[in-house]
């Protein structure tokens, strides 16, 4: 991939990772309340993991296997959380969302704001026919934010993960480019820059 877009939504700017956003993943990440419902943030998040995380994203856009944004408000520039498209499969031609927001940040929107123009920039941009994403069956306010953006439940893995010495459930859940172009249905808004 060349250079990485950035999205525009009303209240949102979704940009690539820099170097300047170490303190505020640092920061934001963490929170106990991120890592517990997160698969892969420790708690306590290790000094010096922000700048591993950039370093490998960074890596994984060249190779052409993930695209990160960084979702910072609008007009305070404020950092609220990450979203990426990861784990990019050409042959398949699917990826995974995975995303989560500053505690700061729940509860106004902003996921499933920014959740819009990355469906678009990955079934238009990418060309993907599939996007799926995880999430711990105990947090369903992330299952929320995807039923209401169209991603359908296609189940549950039993003890899918091990958080905090614990298995844990997860969901599933897709949706198909041919489900989200559906004429008449689609409100996806965001410009791409």
């Amino acid at each position: 991939m060349s250079a990485q877009f950035k999205l525009l939504t009303d209240r949102l700017i979704l940009r690539p990772l820099i170097s300047a956003d170490v303190s505020s993943i640092q920061a934001a990440a963490s929170v106990r309340q991120i890592a517990d419902t997160m698969i892969s943030i420790p708690h306590p998040y290790p000094d010096g993991e922000a700048e591993r995380y950039i370093a490998r994203q960074k890596a994984e856009f060249e190779a052409g296997h993930s695209v990160t944004f960084v979702m910072e408000q609008r007009f305070e520039k404020k950092f609220n959380g990450i979203i990426e498209i990861r784990d990019i499969e050409r042959e398949h031609s699917q990826a995974e969302l995975s995303f989560w927001l500053a505690v700061e940040a729940w509860g106004q929107g902003y996921m499933s704001e920014a959740l819009k123009p990355v469906l678009r920039f990955g079934f238009e941009e990418l060309e993907l026919n599939r996007l799926y994403a995880y999430h711990m069956i105990r947090n369903p306010s992330s299952g929320q934010v995807l039923r209401k953006n169209g991603l359908v439940y296609e189940g549950m893995l039993r003890q899918r993960v091990r958080k905090w010495g614990m298995f844990e459930d997860v969901a599933l859940w897709a949706i198909l480019r041919n489900d989200w172009c559906v004429p008449g249905v689609q409100q996806l808004d965001g410009a791409v820059l």
